[in-house]
């Protein structure tokens, strides 16, 4: 059997060939495309990976295929003042995917308003990158159709809502979300149920609406009355807060549209005396970090998921690998913290403080 090469150096493809006794094609196969290699060889091969500590070179497979291996992400879609909080937790899960889609995530952005095809243009001119993942899409947006006239891979983290042709997008269903979240505040012995959601004709916040009044109306609680709006902005969030918890009052709860519009609901609370979950509900949505440093319950999207998944949309388009015939709709989850706990705790035995 081969030996381990020295600690100065790397195990090479020509190592693995060696210890495994195969060819070089074969180890290439076993990486690439498995299906081509018979199981007992493939076993043996990976063993031999694991025993040498073998790492392809990305570099050396992008150079070969004339690609840069990295995949464009902008982080301003809405423009530089109006950074989702779904950004940061969704490109953690770019970055963590990439390696096992053979490529790395670069990021960009601009200072502009709204979203600009100027970087996407000197990024796909300057080789920097394969393709790119987009984010924040939205009706009257530019990139969608651009970045598919000029030919350019791309996969979108929400539909391309003016093409409803283009299947490449995952997206999370919203009304499912909110749906759950209401029936979550129900099974708590909440009363009335409001929701405090963004602008009519947000897309995105008309469907998370829609769950709210389907849920509220199938426990016989439907009350279009009992909702408010506001843009995602803390201020003008925090009064429309104020009215509708005067609305639900206490012994009720509020869905939100957004884990910042679930923050402006518990500092009215807070400023009004009132304890978040044993007076009043709450449920935001996204799972982000504001969620978990507030204790508040938030219907947590599947970042991780919906990474891997857009990932391997853009590989299959860089390879010979067959299109998606559809988007992918992806369910959130529920992460049950105490703005949504009515019921009190019971105290601490002297066992359990021990424990």
């Amino acid at each position: 059997m081969a030996s381990r090469p020295s600690a100065r150096s790397r195990a090479t493809v020509n190592d693995v060939a060696s210890a495994a006794r195969v060819s070089r094609q074969t180890v290439s196969n076993a990486l690439m495309h498995p299906e081509r290699v018979r199981p007992e060889t493939l076993r043996r091969v990976h063993a031999e990976i694991e025993r040498l500590g073998y790492s392809p070179s990305t570099a050396a497979s992008s150079l070969r295929q004339q690609r840069a291996g990295a995949v464009g992400m902008e982080l301003t879609g809405l423009g530089s003042q109006s950074l989702s909080d779904a950004l940061a937790p969704f490109l953690v899960s770019l970055t963590i995917c990439a390696p096992t889609h053979e490529c790395h995530i670069v990021t960009f952005g601009s200072d502009q308003d709204g979203p600009t095809l100027e970087r996407y243009r000197e990024m796909w001119r300057g080789r920097l990158v394969d393709a790119f993942v987009i984010m924040d899409t939205h009706h009257g947006d530019p990139r969608p159709t651009w970045l598919a006239d000029q030919g350019i891979p791309f996969a979108s983290f929400g539909r391309v809502w003016d093409e409803p042709a283009f299947t490449a997008w995952a997206d999370v269903d919203g009304r499912a979300g909110t749906d759950t979240a209401v029936e979550h505040l129900v099974s708590e012995g909440y009363g009335p149920i409001g929701y405090l959601g963004w602008p009519y004709g947000s897309l995105v916040g008309d469907e998370r609406r829609e769950g709210w009044a389907i849920a509220t109306a199938r426990h016989g609680r439907g009350d279009l009355t009992l909702q408010a709006i506001s843009n995602q902005v803390l201020p003008e969030a925090i009064d429309a807060a104020g009215q509708l918890v005067d609305r639900v009052g206490t012994g009720g709860a509020i869905v939100c549209a957004s884990d910042l519009l679930a923050l402006a609901v518990h500092h009215v609370l807070l400023t009004r005396g009132l304890r978040p979950g044993r007076d009043v509900g709450i449920v935001g949505f996204d799972g982000s970090q504001s969620a978990l440093a507030h204790g508040l319950t938030s219907v947590a999207q599947p970042f991780r998921a919906i990474a891997d998944e857009l990932l391997t949309q853009v590989h299959d388009q860089l390879t010979s690998a067959p299109q998606r015939t559809s988007g992918v709709m992806l369910t959130p989850t529920l992460v049950h913290r105490s703005s949504s706990h009515r019921r009190p705790t019971a105290p601490a035995t002297h066992h359990q403080e021990k424990s």
